[in-house]
């Protein structure tokens, strides 16, 4: 069975155009199915219904929440299905498994207050610290995925047309522009601060850590929550800036279809998630109002296909 889980995800690599973070999320996921099928005193057979009922039960009763229940179950159905359209078991022991139902998810933004908050902590006072209001100015400015940010080299960013080139999902390329504070944050990091970190290293990424390699979604993660703490904001994840860039956005009326351009979605009901959360706590933009980088920037470029 693990190999032919092995099996299963380099066909995901090849063939479904997953994202990175996806197949090692079902990766993930099928890696604890077939250990929870080898923790007992006798080893339960994977092939068997009852076992995938008695991991959803082990998941239940560990409190799970519903929405990784979902992912969890998609894992392991789609990896059945494979299984059983190779000809390699029988009958699908999933085929009358149900996803659990997941109500639909509000993001959480954070307040205008926050975001001011957050990037207040920033003093400049080191390359370390002008490179982090460059990628908190960044992200928030153009609604870019951690992923997506982390990946951006020094050539992606045109700093004569404010505007960044960045390969999402699906090898979606887009370019996002973005305002004036994420530009003067992003000059001043690429002037010296940058160089700084690289040393004697020759990097082609943009955001470096202190070893002059590129920064991971790890690192990033570490660092906005480490400032979140400075600002008293209890709740911030990595994703908390895509969301709090949506929600103001379309909370001071930007245009619905812009805002999926700009995200990245492929399907505009997505997006659509975001009017639902139309006020944050002390912090709702009114007309006219602008969000912290002081404009509403125009329509992105979208072109289809890797560069």
């Amino acid at each position: 069975m693990i190999e032919r889980i092995a099996d299963f995800i380099a066909y995901l690599r090849a063939e479904r155009g997953f994202s990175h973070n996806t197949i090692c999320a079902y990766q993930n996921d099928l890696a604890q199915l077939a250990d929870f099928a080898r923790a007992g005193p006798v080893e339960l057979d994977l092939t068997d219904r009852g076992t995938i009922l008695a991991f959803l039960l082990h998941l239940h009763e560990r409190e799970y929440a519903p929405t990784t229940v979902a992912r969890k179950v998609a894992a392991i159905k789609s990896f059945y299905h494979f299984l059983h359209r190779q000809g390699w078991i029988d009958v699908d022991p999933t085929a009358s498994i149900n996803s659990p139902h997941v109500s639909k998810y509000l993001p959480k933004a954070a307040s205008v207050d926050e975001i001011g908050r957050l990037l207040a902590q920033l003093d400049d006072s080191s390359p370390a610290t002008v490179r982090d209001r460059a990628m908190l100015e960044l992200l928030y400015a153009t609604g870019m995925r951690v992923t997506e940010l982390v990946s951006l080299d020094l050539e992606h960013v045109d700093l004569q047309t404010n505007s960044v080139r960045c390969a999402g999902k699906g090898g979606r390329v887009r370019e996002i522009p973005f305002g004036s504070a994420a530009r003067e944050a992003l000059a001043r990091y690429v002037e010296r601060p940058r160089g700084a970190l690289a040393g004697a290293r020759t990097s082609p990424a943009l955001f470096l850590n202190h070893h002059g390699e590129r920064l991971t979604r790890q690192g990033f993660w570490l660092i906005i929550k480490g400032y979140a703490r400075q600002a008293g904001i209890e709740t911030i994840t990595p994703h908390t800036l895509r969301h709090s860039f949506a929600t103001h956005q379309l909370s001071k009326g930007a245009n619905l279809r812009l805002v999926q351009e700009m995200l990245g979605h492929s399907s505009i009901a997505t997006t659509q998630i975001y009017t639902h959360v139309t006020h944050v706590a002390d912090g709702h933009i009114a007309e006219g109002e602008t969000t912290a980088d002081g404009e509403t920037p125009p329509r992105p470029a979208i072109r289809a296909g890797a560069e």
